[in-house]
C-alpha cells in the first residue's frame, strides 16, 4: 500500500500512536499526531517534529479532521467521539493501529484475544514460536506496538499479537493465520455499553479468516464455544474440565492432545512453573497456537518447562515474616481476580479497588468466604465492592486513602502462613498511569520490608 504524500491523522500520543506516526512518516505520509494533552504534559516532541511529523496538541482535531485522507486511532480513544463520527460520515477511513501494522506485515500472524489470560498466552506462544522461528515478534497490547516491528520482519517470520477489544474496533482487513479467543466475561462495558457489543468486537479477530486458517477456542466457555459456528476457520478447542474427542485438554493433572490423529500426553502440571487452572488453560491455548504454526513438540515441551510466567499476573514477589506476597496487578476485572483468589492456597489478605468500568463485583466477592481473611480497599470502586462483599456475607473490610497505606496495612494484618494478594478487579486509571506502575509500586513496597527486617 502506497502512503507517500497521503495526509494521515494519528490520534493519541501513547506508545502505539507514536509508533504508527513514525511508521507512516517513514513510508512518506504527511503525518499529524494529535493528543488532548498539551506539549508540557506530553514531554519533548522535538525529535518527532524533526522527522517531519506535525504535532497537534491540547484539543480534539475537529477543525482539521475533514482535511485528512486517513485517520489512525489509538486503543484508548472511543470510536464514538464526534470528530471520528464526522470522519466516517465524510467516508474518510478510520483504522486502528493494528489494522495499519497488519497491512504492512509480510509474515503470518497469530492473534490472541479474550477477557483474561491474553498476556500470559501471548508471551508463552511467542516463546514457543521463537524456538523454531527466531525472527518472531511478540507485539500488541502486551506493551510493544505492532507498528514498531513490521519493518524488521520477513516472510519467514511470525507475528504473535495480543489484541484487545479496543484494538479490534477499527479493523477491516485484519486477517490472522491463527486466532484465539480465550474466554469472555463482562469487561469494559463503560466503553462497549453492552456485553453483546463486547462479544461482537472480540469476534472481529476471526472475521476475515477462511478455511485455511485456525481459530483456538475455549470449549468450557459457552460464548467461545458458539464462536465455532461463526468462524470459517478450523476450530481447535481446549478444555480444563473434560476430555475432548479432538483438541487439547486437562485430565488427571496432565495436559493431553488429540489432534489430527495424534494422541499424546504433553506435560504434567507439576512440571509447570505457573499456578492455577486459568494458567493451565493459557498453556493449552499457547500449545494449540504453536502446533497450528508448525512448531515441533519437543520445542513446545521444553518451552513449557522453562516458562516462569509474566510480570503482574499472580507474580510471586517475596516472603516477609512468613507471609507470601503476590502481585496480580494485571487482574483488572472480576473474572481475572476470581482466578487469582482461587489460585491461592493460603488465607488471603486482599487488596482490591480502582477505576470503575461499570461492572458488578458480586461474583468476585462471592469467592471471599473461606478464602479471604481481610479485604483492604482503595479507589473509587471501594464503596461498591464493600456493598457487594457485605451482601455476600463478608464484612472484614478496611478502606484506605492511599495505595501505600493499603500495602502497609496488609503487612500489619497478615500473619505467618497467610498471603497478601494485590488483585484489584479494577483498572488502575485515576490512581496510576497503568497496571504496570501499580504492580511495580507494590513490589517496591514489599521489597522495602525485606530491607527493614
Amino acid at each position: 500500500m502506497n502512503f507517500r504524500g497521503k495526509k494521515v491523522l494519528v490520534c493519541g500520543m501513547a506508545k502505539s500512536g507514536i509508533a504508527a506516526a513514525e511508521l507512516l512518516c517513514h513510508l512518506g505520509a504527511r503525518v499529524t499526531l494529535q493528543d488532548l494533552k498539551k506539549r508540557e504534559e506530553i514531554g519533548d516532541v522535538s525529535l518527532l517534529e524533526q522527522s517531519g511529523i506535525t504535532v497537534y496538541d491540547g484539543k480534539n482535531p475537529d477543525d482539521i479532521i475533514l482535511n485528512q485522507e486517513l485517520v489512525i486511532v489509538s486503543p484508548g480513544i472511543p470510536s464514538d467521539l464526534p470528530f471520528l463520527c464526522k470522519a466516517k460520515e465524510a467516508e474518510i477511513p478510520v483504522w486502528s493501529e493494528v489494522e495499519l501494522a497488519y497491512l504492512m506485515t509480510p509474515c503470518p500472524v497469530a492473534a490472541i484475544t479474550g477477557t483474561n489470560g491474553k498476556t500470559t498466552t501471548t508471551t508463552l506462544a511467542g516463546e514457543m514460536l521463537k524456538s523454531q522461528f527466531p525472527g518472531t515478534a511478540v507485539v500488541g497490547n502486551i506493551g510493544v506496538p505492532y507498528s514498531s516491528m513490521v519493518e524488521y520482519l520477513t516472510e519467514r517470520d511470525w507475528i504473535v499479537a495480543e489484541i484487545s477489544s479496543f484494538q479490534l474496533e477499527n479493523t477491516h482487513k485484519f486477517h490472522p493465520r491463527i486466532s484465539a479467543v480465550l474466554n469472555i466475561s463482562p469487561d469494559h462495558l463503560n466503553r462497549h455499553k453492552t456485553i453483546e457489543n463486547y462479544i461482537a468486537t472480540k469476534e472481529r479477530i476471526f472475521e476475515k479468516q477462511d478455511e485455511n486458517d485456525f481459530c483456538i477456542l475455549n470449549y468450557d466457555d459457552v460464548v467461545c464455544r458458539k464462536m465455532a459456528e461463526k468462524t470459517k476457520a478450523k476450530p481447535f478447542f481446549f478444555s480444563s474440565s473434560r476430555p475432548l474427542v479432538e483438541g487439547i485438554f486437562l485430565e488427571e493433572d496432565t495436559i493431553k492432545l488429540r489432534w489430527h490423529g495424534l494422541r499424546q500426553n504433553i506435560i504434567h502440571i507439576d512440571e509447570l512453573q505457573i499456578l492455577g487452572v486459568h494458567n493451565y488453560e493459557n498453556v493449552m491455548a499457547a500449545v494449540a497456537i504453536a502446533l497450528c504454526a508448525g512448531v515441533k513438540m519437543g520445542n513446545i515441551i521444553k518451552t513449557l518447562k522453562e516458562f516462569k510466567g509474566v510480570a503482574h499476573r499472580i507474580e510471586y514477589v517475596a516472603t516477609v515474616d512468613g507471609v507470601d506476597y503476590y502481585n496480580d496487578s494485571k487482574g483488572t476485572n472480576t473474572d481475572a481476580s476470581i482466578r487469582a483468589v482461587n489460585a491461592m492456597k493460603k488465607p488471603i489478605v486482599l487488596i482490591g479497588g480502582g477505576y470503575d468500568k461499570g461492572v458488578s463485583f458480586d461474583d468476585w466477592t462471592a469467592t471471599f468466604p473461606g478464602k479471604v481473611k481481610h479485604l483492604v480497599l482503595i479507589g473509587e470502586t471501594a464503596p461498591q465492592i464493600q456493598a457487594s462483599a457485605e451482601k455476600n456475607g463478608f464484612t472484614t473490610i478496611t478502606n484506605c486513602d492511599t495505595f501505600e497505606q493499603a500495602v502497609d496495612l496488609c503487612r500489619e494484618i497478615a500473619q505467618e502462613g497467610d498471603c497478601v494478594l494485590l488483585s484489584p478487579a479494577c483498572a488502575s486509571w485515576g490512581m496510576f498511569d497503568n497496571y504496570e506502575q501499580r504492580g511495580d509500586l507494590f513490589k517496591a513496597r514489599v521489597r522495602s520490608y525485606l530491607k527493614s527486617n
